[in-house]
């Protein structure tokens, strides 16, 4: 390690003008004497061994911090400011410290002299003339040593010095000679010092890279969802750069063809959205750029961006703007994106999210100073870009699984579902064929009990009839059978057609005006004759004012017959009929119809008026019917554009029910006086 040995490699700055440090007046109590030669050397010896026991047990992120500590007291100082040049513009500060609680604004108006300074310093080792120090606008005293760490990195050491009094700020502070060469003596000692830091420092981040990157690759192991991957990735690798602000940016391919990086071509059109963003505390007084909302919810086309075209139309590993002048130039129809802003963040470091040749991003680590971005940074970018790009790449392919696996599932369940509804409606089709054979079987049962009883009756009339010596009176009677037994019959087929005929709506009504007391009373003459051997009475409740309406009569006339022949076949003997006529609002007319006798189950109940069908029990119980009857009363209803609803309820202290049917009629009603 060489050292810089000549009279010059010293720079003594004398102010004699007062200026930015001025305003920022540091009370101290330090005196500044003028020590012998022995006295700098004991300095010098003290110095040497304290820098090297801080650089030993000292950790990484504190002992430059140290070193600087350790120069301002030996040299009676109020600060010490350490930087590395990187270049041969740029001096990056490695550490500082001072005396006072005004650290910070010490630091704000000494750091560009001092950068200005260690240029000079390193350029060209001669001592600075009062022009210069006027120029630079100094205050105070600074002394600065330049030495080599590794042959690579030149260290700059300056140790700052203020005015005691309003008459050394005016006549200007001198450092001494004998000060001078006690920090060119210990140069060397300092630069073994900043030498070993830099060491621990360059493997306590390499520590923290690779803590990074297990952080990472064990998050993505583990299935932890993208976004906290994301997060993850841009924290720590912006913590280990110790960079101002990081953003994860995506890119929305208008095309997905186009994500595809080609060198030299039209860039794609293309969204850039930011995913997720860090930015250190110090950023928050930070004014916003404009727009003014959350960096996190803008978004911009990549066409807009220079910087955006530049990585998008090459294919480079990464983007490095150490400064503001690094940055590609803005032109006429494309600016800038406020979150690259150089004006804000000086340095910014671009490197794109890839996998398989596809451009899915980029990372971007931003710091307000102007900064070289080292190989080893570059590299972990690098390598951290790689895992969140195959977290991406893992998540959509998951996320396109995913999806596949809901599209299937959502087909087999639709193709289930189908199959269910066949299912069901083959079920029911089952279930109504047998209910429709049940009935049919029901049906042809009592047909035939219908058919034979009266062919039966006739064939035996037919065959007395025949009989030679037949008397008179017996040949009447027979004659009698002959002719109720054929109206039963032809009463049967009837209703067959005529219920076909209704069903087939192949009935032409003719609707005229009836009188309803005079045609009701007419109709249930014969039921009183026909139920007195049962004991059974019918009690008629009609309106006091004579009723007329329009209507078919014979279908009118057919409905009471049929459910009053209905009513007579299971009402019990002895009991009363009730039917009973109303005009009800909207212009509709009520008839019910109610009998005390046999009941009808809650089961059966839903179906009284299907064709075909008849309690159980019923043909067993030897009672006439064919099942037609109630059939052929809920058609003539319907065409007659009227309902019926039928309810059979206990009788209370009685096992008989009371069974009613009402019917309610839309016609248009005429009552007379």
């Amino acid at each position: 390690m060489d050292s810089l040995n000549s009279r010059e490699d010293v720079l003594l700055i004398q102010s004699d003008c007062v200026s930015s440090l001025s305003s920022h007046p540091v009370e101290s109590t330090v005196s500044h004497p003028l020590p012998s030669q022995p006295s700098h050397i004991l300095l010098e010896v003290a110095a040497a061994r304290q820098l090297i026991q801080v650089a030993s047990i000292a950790s990484p992120e504190t002992a430059l911090s140290e070193v600087a500590k350790i120069l301002s007291q030996t040299f009676g100082a109020e600060g010490c400011v350490i930087s590395v040049q990187a270049s041969a513009t740029v001096a990056e500060q490695l550490a500082y410290w001072f005396a006072d609680s005004q650290s910070e604004a010490w630091l704000t108006d000494v750091a560009p002299h001092h950068e200005a300074i260690a240029t000079v310093a390193l350029d060209k080792p001669v001592l600075l003339t009062p022009e210069l120090q006027r120029r630079e606008g100094l205050s105070g005293a600074v002394m600065s040593v330049a030495a080599q760490c590794q042959g690579q990195t030149n260290i700059v050491i300056s140790v700052l010095r203020s005015p005691l009094s309003d008459i050394e700020a005016a006549v200007g502070y001198y450092w001494t000679e004998a000060e001078a060469n006690t920090l060119r003596n210990i140069a060397d000692h300092i630069a073994v010092a900043v030498s070993q830091v830099l060491l621990q420092q360059r493997v306590y981040r390499q520590t923290q890279y690779q803590a990074l990157l297990r952080q990472v690759t064990s998050s993505i192991q583990n299935s932890t969802e993208l976004p906290q991957v994301s997060q993850l990735a841009i924290r720590g690798t912006a913590q280990a750069l110790q960079t101002e602000r990081a953003f994860l940016l995506r890119l929305k391919y208008w095309d997905p063809r186009q994500s595809l990086r080609i060198a030299d071509r039209i860039p794609p059109k293309a969204r850039v959205m930011i995913d997720c963003q860090w930015q250190h505390a110090s950023l928050e007084g930070l004014k916003a750029p404009e727009p003014s909302e959350p960096l996190s919810s803008q978004s911009f086309w990549a066409s807009e961006c220079m910087i955006c075209q530049t990585a998008l139309n090459g294919t480079e590993k990464f983007f490095a703007f150490s400064n503001k002048s690094a940055f590609p130039l803005p032109t006429e129809t494309t600016g800038i994106a406020p979150i690259f802003d150089p004006d804000i963040m000086a340095s910014l470091m671009l490197i794109p999210l890839e996998s398989k040749n596809r451009l899915l991003g980029f990372i971007a680590l931003q710091q307000r100073q102007p900064r070289t971005w080292l190989q080893e940074e570059i590299e972990l970018v690098e390598l951290v870009a790689a895992q969140v790009s195959s977290a991406i790449l893992q998540t959509e392919t998951l996320r396109q699984v995913e999806m596949l696996v809901e599209e299937r599932t959502a087909q087999l369940q639709q193709s289930l579902e189908l199959q269910a509804k066949l299912y069901e409606i083959t079920r029911k089709q089952i279930e109504k064929l047998r209910e429709m054979n049940q009935r049919m079987d029901e049906f042809l049962s009592t047909l035939s009990h219908e058919l034979r009883t009266p062919l039966t009756s006739m064939m035996l009339a037919i065959r007395m009839l025949r009989e030679a010596d037949l008397p008179p009176d017996r040949r009447q009677q027979y004659l009698n059978i002959l002719e109720q037994q054929c109206v039963q019959e032809t009463s049967l087929i009837n209703d067959l057609l005529a219920l076909q005929e209704l069903e087939t709506k192949q009935v032409a009504f003719q609707f005229q005006q009836v009188n309803l007391s005079p045609a009701i009373n007419d109709l249930v003459q014969s039921f009183h004759q026909r139920w007195s051997l049962k004991g059974l009475r019918l009690e008629i409740d009609l309106p006091k004012r004579s009723l007329t309406f329009n209507t078919d009569v014979a279908s009118f006339n057919r409905i009471l017959l049929e459910l009053l022949t209905n009513a007579g076949k299971y009402a019990d003997p002895n009991s009363t009929v009730f039917l009973q006529v109303s005009p009800q609002p909207g212009q509709q007319i009520q008839v019910m119809l109610s009998n005390i006798g046999s009941g009808i189950s809650e089961e059966e109940l839903p179906h009284i008026f299907d064709k075909f069908r008849r309690c159980q029990g019923i043909t067993q119980n030897a009672i006439a019917g064919t099942g037609l009857g109630l059939a052929l009363v809920k058609s003539l209803v319907q065409h007659l554009n009227g309902t019926i609803a039928a309810s059979s309820l206990p009788v209370k202290g009685s096992q008989s029910y009371e069974t009613c049917f009402t019917i309610l009629l839309p016609q248009n009603l005429e009552i007379g006086e």
